[in-house]
């Protein structure tokens, strides 16, 4: 998921991610929205919310003010991006959770299990779930939710999520009935047929894409309006919302139990000012900041026992446009990624938070290969590259421009194109939104992408940024060789051989470079002395369920 590259609520607008452009991304991770649909500053002016007070200071057991980004949407199957995410992950529960240690924890189910070596998983669901209305809820609402997702009409921007599944890939593409989808329920049972053995399903189902919602969403996006009418499956329910606060009421009907505070007052915004700020003036309980502001917060006296560090799965990456010369051409793209020295840049650029990527996969996903799968820094092999590739010293390359949401980076790698190979390229920033609707409907040649996993598993990067037709393969990029190693990784039940079938897969990645990984960000929190539980899952979320004030 795409994610937003600026600390929740610091500045007004949707957020991009599940990945980060940071993505969520998220991004998970990146932001804007990337689906059609209202955004909370309509939905207030349509149903002409007053403006919200600012923030006082939490003081009750019973509440909590929480900064996070504006979701683009609350509805799941509609969203593309973290900052919804975020908030979806609060009001719609999936059938799994991630915790902090990235480890699979039931959620709506009780247990799974396997069938068929892999290809048949069997959820349990608990016994007496019900919606915050009361009424049940079933396999078959389960059922329901994801057939929303791979709706031919309007598919999920995360719909790959569910292309193991027998014919959900087909239905999306519009190839397929909703019918031939493997997908049976029956009473509190949800039995998923997969094309492949897909040990890691019960992961990829943890996704807030894929949590449940009630009948009364039908369209999509469908209209989720927080109010007294409003329907969720979550620990919370949204029941108000002004362009800059969501008010969240505790579920009675949620599985764990109603949780231990029963109001969160979700702030969208502080209109500028800093987070840090907003913190230390007692406005925000629980706020994300940036990289920057946590380097010297852990130095400091008052605020230092404040600072909370995530476990994140964002990664940045650059990608190309494979489909249109000159980035058709792999030995262009090869120049270009061994030109530029992209660990020195994020070494010369960070404080200290940002990792140098050797992977399309990040540090915490299990299973990760510990090879480095960057192009080495090579501007003589570079500009022989581009020479063979028909541009010799540059001579008759295309005007070109890299693209991004406002990458620091940028310049730095426009001058090291001029110096390393005599090429002139042009920079550009984009508005959030209009830049994901560019990238997923008309891509540039040249562009820049923060991401946030939706899961804890290779296939969450490998295969939805980089496999053939998949929806959020921004650059177009197809391989038979990379798609046949990543099956054959995915389906593998041992584990030796699924890491080599992938370290094959990331090694077609580096040489052909279709995309080039860049960093590897660490996400900062600060929460208020008392505040239990303030800890992000594995996926980047805060579970606010799991909130309590301690001697309160």
């Amino acid at each position: 998921m795409l994610s937003p590259s600026a600390p929740p609520a610091q500045a007004p607008g949707p957020a991009i991610g599940r990945g980060r452009i940071a993505g969520v991304v998220i991004a998970g991770v990146v932001a804007l929205a990337l689906v059609a649909g209202p955004t909370l500053s309509d939905l207030s002016t349509s149903l002409r919310f007053v403006p919200a007070a600012a923030p006082v200071p939490t003081s009750a057991p019973d509440e909590v003010t929480v900064a996070l980004s504006a979701p683009a949407t609350l509805d799941p199957a509609a969203a593309g991006d973290a900052a919804s995410a975020a908030v979806i992950a609060q009001v719609f529960e999936s059938l799994t959770t991630v915790d902090a240690d990235l480890t699979v924890r039931p959620a709506l189910a009780e247990s799974w299990t396997f069938a068929d070596d892999g290809r048949t998983v069997i959820f349990r669901l608990r016994d007496g779930l019900t919606f915050s209305d009361g009424k049940p809820l079933t396999a078959a609402d389960v059922k329901r939710s994801w057939l929303r997702v791979v709706d031919r009409r309007t598919p999920s921007p995360l719909a790959s999520l569910l292309d193991d599944v027998v014919g959900a890939s087909d239905l999306a593409h519009g190839r397929g009935a909703a019918d031939a989808v493997g997908i049976e329920a029956d009473g509190n049972m949800l039995t998923v047929r997969m094309t492949r053995p897909a040990t890691d399903f019960a992961s990829v189902v943890a996704s807030p894409t894929l949590a449940v919602v009630p009948p009364s969403l039908r369209t999509i996006p469908a209209p989720t309006i927080p109010g007294a009418d409003f329907v969720a499956s979550g620990g919370y329910v949204p029941t108000s919302a002004t362009g800059s606060t969501i008010e969240l009421t505790a579920n009675d009907h949620y599985w764990a139990g109603t949780p231990a505070i029963r109001n969160v007052h979700v702030v969208t915004t502080l209109d500028g000012a800093s987070p840090v700020q907003a913190f230390q003036d007692g406005k925000v309980d629980l706020t994300s900041i940036g990289p920057y502001d946590a380097s010297w917060i852990g130095y400091d006296r008052d605020l230092g026992p404040a600072l909370r560090k995530g476990t994140s799965l964002s990664l940045e990456y650059f990608g190309f446009d494979t489909r249109k010369p000159p980035f058709d051409d792999a030995r262009v793209r090869r120049a270009f990624a061994s030109a530029i020295d992209w660990r020195r840049l994020v070494q010369l650029g960070t404080d200290g938070s940002e990792e140098v990527a050797t992977s399309m996969v990040p540090p915490a996903v299990p299973g990760r290969s510990a090879q480095d799968f960057v192009p080495s820094f090579d501007p003589a092999g570079a500009r022989a590259l581009l020479a063979e590739a028909g541009f010799p010293g540059g001579a008759g390359f295309p005007a070109i421009t890299l693209v991004t949401t406002g990458n620091a980076y940028a310049a730095a790698i426009a001058a090291q194109l001029k110096e390393n190979l005599g090429l002139s390229i042009a920079t550009e920033s984009m508005d959030f939104t209009q830049y994901f609707d560019r990238l997923q409907s008309d891509p540039f040649a040249f562009w820049a992408v923060d991401w946030i996993a939706d899961y804890p598993a290779r296939t969450a990067t490998l295969r939805l940024l980089l496999g053939s037709d998949q929806s959020n393969n921004y650059g177009g990029w197809s391989s038979p060789a990379y798609d046949a190693a990543l099956e054959e990784g995915s389906s593998a039940t041992d584990p030796a051989a699924a890491a080599a079938a992938f370290d094959r897969a990331e090694g077609i990645v580096r040489d052909e470079a279709p995309v080039i990984p860049f960093d590897y960000s660490t996400s900062w929190w600060l929460s208020r002395d008392g505040l239990l539980g303030a800890g992000e899952n594995g996926l980047g979320f805060i579970r606010l369920a799991g909130l309590d004030w301690a001697a309160r």
